[in-house]
């Protein structure tokens, strides 16, 4: 039987609501309508006529775009609003998109379009639960593997290519293994809550085989991702230590105290230093391995105006320099000429024989904090920060607000990050509570 426009009506008012993640009126399908009809009475196919339609739904702004209609509501009828006067919101259907979205990357399910229908789903009881419901989906972890990637700029991990004479034991595999740990390390923080302080420091890891054999860890089979108790001797736990990330933070052939003291500052913490004046030269390290760029920066350390910045960035640069470009740990640099000969078996049954690289200076990984505290290396280094016990839950609290909102925040949002720190302190800043709390925000339900 060959399809009619009325089939085309009765079809197309079942996709535009889910399309347009809201109610429709007859009026809003008659566009998408007529472009069937046109076709039809040109002698076109019912299939082709509705393609059509459907393409100009897929077109429309209302599609390609959430859109956020405001209401007027007085105290009490907002998340989190406390003011006596009136004030604007965004309506049920819209904060179904942003929480879908949010947590989901995806569009509205039928339960969160339902509840948005009865004007339910702002209630605080109600949301609360569908946070829970969203979190426990296994749709959520597309919100896992979207945020780690912006936030730790993991999408970066391909910019540069290490080079196979100095790290000849970087591959396909391990590369994959580097992402899977730190989603895998998110994972483990939000599902059980575990305070935010965790990616700072950590008294486990998420390996699979072939991370744990490049870190050095006995004890770990198989290619899938698994808690592992940090052994006592290992540099490793929280994300600073974590392969992915040292590696997006070096180029494919040395590391940099600078880019990746700057590069802490500004992602884990969300705090970039001020960019460096135009008079001043960029620090190149030296290839050959005759000096290091520890004695390099001792120039611009010596000048005011540039260690105003550097002793902010060089305490996690000089922390992290026992991690090589691939996260590898270290205590002397690799080198391309005018070091030692290196003797080391390519396989733990193979005999030991010349590697492509050598052996330059020994690495110093001892510091001094902003404050003037000293630090010999990456665990007294961590373990100064997590003295500060709101500095991670203010990082996590921004960038999961700005990530949700889709915006940057600006200054009147300060006022509930610190409220939302406030909240969570008793749940020792899970991660988990601080994401429920985002959502239950004032902000969150703001245009």
């Amino acid at each position: 039987k060959q399809g009619t426009i009325a089939d085309v009506q009765q079809i197309l008012a079942r996709i535009v609501p889910r399309a347009f993640r809201r109610p429709c009126s007859p009026e809003s399908l008659a566009p998408y309508v007529e472009l069937a009809r046109k076709l039809l009475e040109d002698g076109g196919s019912f299939e082709v006529a509705l393609r059509r339609a459907l393409k100009g739904i897929l077109c429309a702004p209302e599609f390609l775009f959430l859109e956020e209609p405001v209401i007027s509501v007085g105290d009490g009828d907002s998340v989190g609003e406390e003011r006596e006067t009136k004030s604007t919101v965004i309506d049920d259907f819209a904060l179904a998109s942003r929480l879908s979205y949010f947590l989901w990357r995806s569009l509205p399910d039928e339960e969160l379009s339902l509840l948005a229908r009865r004007n339910e789903l702002h209630l605080p009881e109600v949301l609360t639960k569908q946070i829970e419901r969203l979190l426990h989906d296994a749709r959520s972890q597309r919100f896992v593997i979207s945020f780690t990637n912006q936030w730790l700029r993991l999408q970066e991990i391909d910019f540069t290519v290490p080079n196979e004479q100095l790290y000849p034991e970087y591959n396909q595999l391990l590369r994959q293994s580097m992402l899977a740990e730190t989603q895998a390390f998110y994972r483990e923080i939000l599902d059980r809550n575990h305070s935010v302080q965790t990616f700072l420091d950590s008294d486990f890891l998420m390996l699979n085989r072939p991370l744990a054999e490049f870190y050095g860890i006995e004890g770990v089979s198989g290619l899938a991702m698994q808690r592992v108790k940090l052994p006592a001797d290992s540099l490793r736990g929280g994300v600073m230590t974590q392969a992915s990330v040292l590696k997006v933070s070096a180029d494919g052939t040395r590391t940099s105290p600078v880019l990746r003291g700057t590069w802490i500052l500004k992602n884990l913490f969300g705090t970039p230093p001020s960019p460096p004046p135009s008079s001043v030269a960029a620090i190149e390290p030296d290839i050959r391995g005759a000096t290091t760029i520890r004695e390099q920066l001792e120039k611009h350390r010596s000048d005011a105006s540039c260690n105003r910045c550097h002793r902010k960035i060089d305490p996690p640069g000089f922390a992290l320099e026992c991690f090589d470009v691939i996260g590898g740990e270290r205590e002397w640099y690799r080198v391309t000429q005018g070091g030692k000969h290196v003797d080391k078996p390519l396989h733990p049954e193979s005999p030991k024989h010349h590697v492509r690289y050598q052996r330059g200076q020994v690495v110093d990984m001892s510091g001094t904090m902003p404050d003037g505290r000293p630090f010999a290396g990456i665990r007294e280094y961590k373990r100064l920060l997590l003295e500060d016990e709101t500095a991670m839950a203010h990082a996590l609290t921004r960038l999961l607000l700005s990530y949700s909102l889709g915006r940057p925040l600006r200054f009147s949002d300060r006022t509930e990050v610190d409220r939302i720190v406030a909240a969570v302190r008793k749940d020792d800043y899970g991660l988990r509570s601080i994401t429920r709390e985002v959502v239950l925000s004032a902000t969150f339900r703001k245009p």
